[in-house]
């Protein structure tokens, strides 16, 4: 069992339980002559990311190859997860649980799923916030389709370069046969200019969907694209890092009408890639066009707090000419991770960590730079992740000498953009040491 929870006033009642006042008490039975007599000599106490991070290295001393040092991005994070999340979701009455159909037979599913929206909508300022979705790109594919019938357009709906491409080719495969245009706006800076996005929006134009920070890690000006967005009647639509919300500006604070996200970094494994979670939240007018379920707090008959499924918006429930989606079983398991670490964490880790990875990312930038090797594609401000340019082209020959010494130093960006195949996609989290990141200068350099 990894963690224990045993608060001092636990301790307490379990010794008053079997008749002792204290564990001096309780061991009072040893001989004296065997017991520690003296002082250790031991360090100070480690915060427990540290903790992990030097019981992990005394593991690589006694094997031949230790795990990777992982630098990957793109939408899937190697973070720290405490202890505790996975305490809480390996427990059997969540373990294995299942979608709750039954609401008066879930009541624990419904609250913890209730807790969950409550954090999802404290940590992106919206008004509401559903049981959670497959994965980041169907979310951001529910979220256009939520605004072409909200806003009763469905001719366009624009986007940028800088949003994940394998999300744009979700949400085209989706586009595909209802009719409605896809149109992609370069970002050849990194970044979208407000003035390109306002003259590529029409009074067909159903919403903008942009990424903040986007996948290259650059930050956009998203203030300028929401006032431009509304001011052509679309709906601003924006994927979101939950971990960068630490430090950056709540989307609810600077005009975001859909709010959607990967929330992978929320306490759950990079897991070859899945399973994850899918973050929806928005503001209370679209409520009734949401995906999916919606938890909600009430009491019963007899004056008691509860919980219900206050909306369920499938085919399997209502009409199916007024289902929103049939894509929308909750990914309770890894909502519940999310809650827990979200409420474990508190507004003072998540900004915490925001941080650690905000300015290891740049010292690694710096670091990379100074090897006259590399340099970052982009002048746009950036948060933990950024487009490395790599002299000569060199990015297979790196990235196979990084692997040959234990690192996964990033991903090549020419697999999804033509332009920057001489660039790889450097991601700097919050386990990343000094040390690590000056180890894989020294092979860039």
């Amino acid at each position: 069992m990894p963690y224990v929870p045993n608060t001092p006033q636990d301790q307490q009642a379990m010794l008053e339980a079997i008749g002792v006042g204290s564990l001096d008490e309780l061991f009072a039975m040893v001989p004296k002559e065997l017991r520690l007599g003296r002082e250790l000599d031991l360090p100070s106490a480690l915060g427990e990311l540290e903790l992990s991070a030097h019981m992990s290295e005394l593991g690589r001393r006694s094997a031949p190859v230790g795990r990777n040092v992982c630098f990957l991005g793109g939408g899937s994070y190697d973070h720290f997860i405490p202890a505790v999340v996975d305490a809480v979701a390996g427990r059997g009455e969540f373990y294995t649980a299942y979608t709750p159909y039954q609401a008066e037979a879930s009541q624990g599913t419904l609250q913890a799923i209730f807790e969950y929206q409550t954090l999802i909508t404290q940590l992106t300022g919206m008004d509401v916030s559903n049981a959670s979705m497959y994965d980041g790109a169907t979310a951001a594919v529910e979220a256009v389709l939520m605004a072409t019938s909200a806003t009763r357009r469905s001719g366009r709906v624009v986007t940028t370069a800088g949003v994940h491409p394998e999300y744009r080719q979700t949400l085209a495969t989706y586009l595909t046969n209802l009719g409605t245009e896809l149109v992609t706006l370069d970002a050849p800076e990194g970044v979208i200019a407000p003035e390109t996005l306002d003259t590529s929006l029409d009074d067909q134009t159903a919403c903008v969907l942009i990424q903040h920070p986007n996948f290259f890690g650059c930050l956009e000006d998203v203030r300028a694209l929401a006032e431009a967005a509304h001011k052509a009647g679309a709906l601003f639509v924006v994927v979101v890092n939950p971990i960068s919300l630490g430090v950056l500006a709540r989307p609810g604070e600077y005009g975001a009408d859909i709010v959607v996200a990967e929330g992978q970094s929320l306490g759950s494994p990079m897991a070859f890639g899945g399973p994850y979670l899918g973050i929806l939240a928005c503001r209370e007018p679209f409520v009734r066009r949401m995906p999916g379920r919606l938890v909600g707090q009430t009491t019963d008959r007899r004056g008691k707090q509860c919980w219900v499924l206050t909306l369920q918006t499938r085919e399997q429930h209502i009409r199916r000419e007024k289902a929103t989606s049939n894509i929308c079983t909750n990914q309770g398991l890894f909502a519940l991770r999310a809650a827990v670490y979200l409420a474990a964490m508190g507004p003072r880790g998540m900004r915490q960590v925001a941080e650690l990875c905000a300015k290891k990312a740049h010292y690694a930038a710096e670091r990379f730079g100074a090897t006259g090797s590399t340099a970052t594609a982009f002048s746009a401000p950036f948060f933990h992740e950024f487009a490395l340019r790599v002299a000569d082209g060199q990015v297979d020959a790196i990235l196979q000498q990084a692997t040959a010494e234990g690192i996964l130093a990033g991903i090549p960006l020419g697999r999804w953009y033509p332009d920057l195949a001489d660039c790889l996609l450097v991601a700097v989290t919050e386990k990343r040491t000094k040390a690590e990141i000056d180890r894989l200068a020294g092979l860039l350099g």
